[in-house]
């Protein structure tokens, strides 16, 4: 089989029918006859925007020939990084049609906790062996949760214990269900066809930044918690870990709490998949003596600019073609104390949106639909924080640097109301009293004033450093009318689970899995760890 990177397709090609076209595309690039070529399969497919006057998609593409001689003559007429002859490899399986090591009875039943990507994952591949593990999720389903949610939206009312950080689907279901991962595993493969066997869109297997958006990932839960059921696994939705029993270092009981009644249940090993924003449950499992540390994370407030002036920033006068996708960015600049500012979970057409599970504290983040059609696009802006920035050696206390954030912008609003700066006004130093073309899009809607109110010096004096410059990379980035609403306080867990190489805690039986532990960093990285949490521990 030759592998050919780098094949150009047009903007127009884009429209036409996919096997016809790569067949004539490959044709002309390797100098054959359409009629030698076998089979074709695409393999990925990005956007290539570096020269405005020519926006094009990139295209790696697999080809078999009639004539099987051909790959070795065709492959040694270019360099490895335009063609080459790869071996073919087994498709990677949808986690449903996996053969895992049969599980050890002797173990008992498992239990996970939380029904994020870590704890879902972990819970399929679990019961993928004939586990049949009990899953338990604080929140609701996501259902409900979506109904949870807009009243919280519409009315400023929080339910705080299904909301966008808690229930089905994790802080991810509200999101706007990015699947890019920094991560080289092959379990992504797996991850992401399982999404597709659940109904997510076959184009996540191609695209170079696959997304799902929030719309059609919450159908995509369902689908996968109903086959998680029919492997044998049992999903307990508004029921929360409370405690766990331990005997001789190890995990003898935990207990659980649904609708008010407590039970306790006999288990010896626990997938604790909890999230970043779980903090009644860090203190307990500190108190229990589970070993945790410090870890730095970054902080800052969601940019917001028009859609349409991002896709003219990005493709020039290519922008609006009807084959190019919203357009995307990913920013990043060094600051004098090393700490940098960048751009993270980019959500084009896409909106703000509350992301709080307690009263008195405001939070923000990212979400879109699948089709990215709002007029706005957003980015959390980023800055790192350090662990000496806290103002105490505890474990906790990058939860209670998060808090007192959140709980500055709570009270200079008066409410859910999220305080927001336009960038203009932020460089100048000065409050802002007046909005111009840029419409904030979080609910239950803002407060004009200057992010002083909660983000700390080192942040505003790293947004005046950096916006000027990434207005050079991207035009428009720092446009004056561009909306800062913040605090975004919770782009990953101030704190760290140590665990051993196979994801064992120090308390024998416990494995602390995904985002909330200090090992992943988005839907698929958390994924993975819980997916291989389920396969191997």
């Amino acid at each position: 089989m030759l592998r050919v990177h780098q094949l150009k397709l047009t903007l127009d090609e884009a429209a036409l029918p996919q096997d016809a076209v790569l067949r004539r595309l490959l044709a002309r690039y390797l100098k054959i006859s359409e009629s030698d070529v076998d089979s074709v399969k695409l393999q990925k497919k990005s956007v290539d925007a570096r020269d405005k006057g020519d926006v094009h998609f990139s295209l790696t593409v697999d080809v078999t020939f009639k004539n099987g001689s051909l790959e070795k003559t065709i492959a040694a007429r270019f360099r490895p990084n335009q063609a080459a002859v790869v071996e073919q490899t087994a498709q990677a399986p949808d986690l449903f049609a996996a053969e895992w090591n049969r599980w050890d009875d002797q173990q008992g039943r498992p239990l996970v906790v939380g029904a994020g990507p870590a704890g879902l994952f972990c819970a399929l591949a679990l019961a993928r062996r004939g586990a049949k593990p009990l899953l338990i999720e604080r929140g609701q389903p996501v259902e409900k949760r979506g109904a949870h949610v807009e009243i919280f939206e519409r009315e400023g009312v929080l339910n705080e214990e299904s909301n966008v950080l808690f229930g089905e689907g994790g802080a991810g279901a509200f999101s706007d269900g990015k699947l890019t991962c920094g991560l080289n595993s092959p379990h992504i493969q797996t991850v992401l066809r399982t999404f597709y066997a659940c109904g997510a869109p076959e184009e996540i297997l191609t695209a170079q930044r696959p997304h799902i958006g929030t719309d059609v990932l919450r159908k995509v839960l369902v689908n996968a918690r109903m086959r998680l059921c029919e492997l044998g696994g049992e999903v307990r939705f508004g029921c929360k870990l409370t405690g766990l029993i331990l005997r001789d270092g190890a995990v003898a009981a935990a207990r659980i709490c649904q609708e008010g009644r407590t039970e306790e249940i006999t288990v010896r090993k626990v997938y604790l998949a909890i999230g970043h924003s779980a903090r009644d449950t860090f203190e307990w499992l500190y108190d229990l003596g589970v070993p945790m540390e410090q870890k730095p994370f970054a902080i800052g407030a969601r940019i917001e600019h028009l859609q349409r002036e991002i896709d003219r920033g990005q493709y020039g006068s290519a922008a609006g073609h009807s084959q190019l996708p919203p357009a995307e960015y990913k920013l990043n600049v060094p600051t004098p104390d090393g700490r940098g500012v960048y751009t993270f979970c980019m959500c084009p057409g896409g909106q703000v949106i509350g992301a709080v599970n307690q009263p008195g504290e405001i939070n923000v983040n990212g979400m879109s639909f699948h089709a990215r059609d709002g007029i706005n696009a957003d980015a959390a802006l980023l800055v790192g924080v350090r662990p000496q920035d806290y103002g105490s050696d505890h474990p906790l206390a990058g939860v209670a640097f998060q808090r007192r954030i959140e709980q500055a912008a709570y009270r200079h609003c008066g409410g859910f109301r999220a305080p927001c700066q336009r960038v203009e006004d932020l460089l100048a130093g000065r409050e802002t009293k007046a909005l111009g073309q840029v419409q904030p899009t979080y609910r239950p809607g803002v407060t004009l004033g200057d992010l002083a109110c909660c983000l700390p010096s080192f942040v505003l004096d790293a947004y005046r450093l950096a916006l000027p410059q990434f207005g050079r990379r991207l035009k428009g980035f720092d446009a004056p009318d561009a909306l800062l609403t913040g605090p975004e306080t919770r782009s990953s867990s101030p704190v760290r689970f140590l665990r051993k190489p196979n994801r064992e805690s120090a308390i024998a039986g416990l494995y602390p899995l995904g985002e909330g532990a200090g090992y992943a960093g988005g839907i698929v990285s958390a994924a993975v760890d819980g997916l291989c949490a389920g396969m191997e521990a």
